[in-house]
């Protein structure tokens, strides 16, 4: 197939597009390098070092003898150029990626809040638009986040998607299945719930093809690909923005940094492995929808875990300290997180969980390229609103000069 994967150049796209191209497909990334752009904003860099997006593809050319094209464009803002772009090359699927991700990066200050609703639902949209206009039959397979769903404990397993309830009509007690309610806990995640909307639009009114992965937490360095050449290596965000929980546990006990946790710790979370991510990908765009059927919902995460449970996890497993700080954001200190999966399962996916090996390929990493880690960037301090932001830690190892007066 010709696939398009549009934010191909970011921490699951990269991945993602070699995985493909090793499968025989022919890959075109498609990206405006934003994400590049808001590393020189935040003053951080990614913990393993990335070559130019023409540089990775010309060295993956180089030991497969297999190309990935790559286009330099803006989603959200390049329309024309994007419907042009879908009628000259005219993939056969097109995963999309290009969106802001960071839930933290989102709730910094007002204006990363209009630049992630702009950037992330203009994207979607003049996606959607563009299929419709140029009359492309691609199966497009979006990436969004367990997030949309919330994370409050409702006692109950969370659907893929699709909820069945029962309402009272005149004619008697009748069922249906809605979408799961959103309950978004940050602007990313509530332009990922928006997304979910526009998906159901365009299925129903232009009968679109499209594919709906609610991903958790992603953690882990390599794939099978990606471990093929050293400037193959994906990027590793460790800062307090960008880093996912996980990695960033491993990176701090790499640098004998103590590991973060913010409030209780009691915060449960889905996750699932980068190799597993790929997977999830590759086995949803075998199983396409057909013309006229409702948006399909993956939830592409293989198990859940407390916090503090990873904390204490990577605590045994390296020696590292603890620190419990205030929590940034504005969530439940507790919740419960029970989580149906059964598609992937279905499909054929052989998930990868937490062993100690693979959370040690990560440190290993880490220690490797500690001196590229900038430790004032470690803490997380995007706070969700102004009285959480009194209380944030900028100083989790206490090393600033205190008063003694």
């Amino acid at each position: 197939m010709r696939i398009a994967v549009l934010g191909g150049d970011g921490f699951v796209g990269w991945p993602t597009a070699l995985h493909l191209s090793d499968l025989g497909h022919d890959v075109h990334i498609v990206d405006n390098l934003s994400r590049r752009w808001i590393d020189t904003e935040l003053g951080v860099q990614s913990l393993t070092p990335m070559d130019s997006i023409q540089e990775r593809c010309r060295i993956w050319h180089q030991e497969t003898g297999r190309r990935i094209h790559f286009h330099l464009l803006n989603l959200a803002t390049e329309y024309e150029r994007l419907k042009g772009w879908l009628s000259e090359h005219r993939p056969d699927a097109v995963i999309h990626f290009a969106e802001q991700r960071a839930a933290p990066y989102s709730m910094k200050t007002d204006r990363h809040k209009v630049y992630t609703v702009n950037n992330n639902i203009n994207a979607t949209h003049n996606l959607l638009a563009a299929l419709v206009e140029t009359g492309i039959d691609a199966h497009l397979v979006h990436l969004g986040t367990m997030g949309v769903y919330g994370y409050s404990s409702v006692g109950a397993p969370i659907p893929e998607g699709y909820l069945d309830i029962r309402i009272d009509t005149p004619a008697g007690p009748r069922d249906q299945q809605i979408l799961y309610p959103t309950r978004p806990g940050s602007v990313y995640h509530m332009t990922k719930s928006l997304d979910q909307i526009l998906f159901q639009f365009y299925a129903q009114n232009d009968g679109l093809r499209i594919t709906d992965l609610h991903q958790g937490i992603v953690w882990g360095t390599h794939t099978d690909q990606t471990r093929r050449h050293e400037q193959l290596i994906n990027r590793f965000d460790y800062d307090g923005d960008y880093g996912t929980v996980l990695n960033r546990f491993l990176i701090q006990a790499a640098i004998d940094y103590p590991l973060t946790v913010h409030g209780t710790g009691g915060q449960t979370r889905a996750f699932i492995h980068i190799q597993d991510s790929v997977r999830c990908i590759e086995l949803a765009l075998a199983d396409a929808p057909a013309a006229g059927e409702r948006v399909r919902i993956f939830n592409q995460m293989t198990e859940t875990h407390r916090v503090r449970d990873l904390a204490e996890l990577v605590a045994r497993l390296t020696g590292a300290e603890i620190a419990w700080l205030p929590n940034p954001r504005k969530e439940a200190e507790e919740n419960d997180l029970i989580v149906k999966n059964d598609q992937f399962l279905a499909l054929g996916l052989e998930p990868i969980t937490l062993a100690e090996g693979l959370l040690g390929e990560v440190v290993d990493v880490a220690r490797r390229y500690a001196h590229r880690i900038d430790r004032s960037r470690v803490p997380a301090v995007s706070a969700w609103t102004r009285d959480l932001a009194r209380r944030v830690e900028h100083d989790p190892e206490g090393k600033r000069l205190r008063s003694v007066s």
